[in-house]
């Protein structure tokens, strides 16, 4: 895995959408509504400005509804750049739709199979491999994977599709070759979590659940929960390259 600029890319839930049709006043109970959301993504905002003070640490805030970009610190968020692990529950999706929705099982040795932990996770399914950011499962997965494999369910995402020649393990986040926009990816995370009820998604959405509460996004969880109303997801980066956690709340009507 190739260390990339520490990211951070929170998704706010917020109830944005209130705003009324053209030329028609806003509702008394929408006008105040529509405060709260502004001030809490203020508050959200100054939080992320707090906790994550070094320049190293880059980040985005969205409105998880439509996708609007809310704060950042990032010189250029649309500029493709490598996004490592963050690549990886869209590729099991692609995976997924030629294999009839179905995962299958690998016994990660550790680095002996090209994994980031020394001694290996063992044996091990997708939904641990999302939570724990397995190398070895993922090489695995995308042993016989090439490029045009990829490109249908990059591009259902709206994500930067991978070069033609790519294959396997630059098709996980090893090495720098997949460029994506860090925007672009902040959405296409968002896209997941309203299609989270499709066939092959379940798997991934509860990997991102158990990494954002035991597995490599513990800390950008408990960030994320310091907040008055959950904040969507965290998207962070505990080893330099993106971890995957979850988006559950984002079904909600924003509370």
């Amino acid at each position: 895995m190739v260390p990339v600029r520490k990211l951070v890319l929170p998704l706010f839930v917020g109830a944005l959408a209130l705003a009324p049709a053209p030329g028609r006043p806003l509702p008394a109970s929408a006008e105040r509504a529509s405060a709260r959301n502004s001030l809490y993504a203020q508050s959200a905002a100054q939080l992320l400005q707090r906790e994550f003070q070094s320049r190293e640490v880059s980040f985005l805030l969205l409105d998880a509804r439509t996708g609007a970009l809310l704060a950042s610190r990032w010189d250029n968020p649309q500029q493709p750049i490598p996004l490592g692990s963050l690549i990886k529950p869209f590729v099991a999706l692609a995976y997924s739709e030629g294999h009839q929705f179905h995962y299958p099982t690998h016994v990660c040795k550790g680095q002996a199979g090209g994994c980031w932990l020394p001694r290996g996770h063992g044996e091990i399914g997708m939904t641990s491999a999302i939570a724990n950011s397995c190398n070895s499962y993922f090489r695995m997965l995308t042993v016989n994977m090439n490029s045009a494999d990829v490109v249908p369910a990059a591009k259902r995402f709206g994500l930067d599709p991978p070069a033609p020649e790519l294959s396997g393990p630059d098709l996980i986040g090893v090495g720098n070759r997949w460029l994506i926009s860090p925007l672009r990816m902040a959405r296409a995370y968002l896209e997941l979590n309203r299609r989270r009820d499709q066939p092959g998604a379940s798997e991934v959405i509860a990997g991102m659940a158990q990494s954002a509460r035991q597995g490599t996004d513990r800390s950008m969880y408990a960030l994320c929960s310091q907040s008055g109303r959950r904040l969507c997801g965290c998207i962070g980066a505990s080893r330099t390259t993106g971890i995957i956690a979850d988006a559950p709340s984002a079904r909600s009507s924003g509370s």
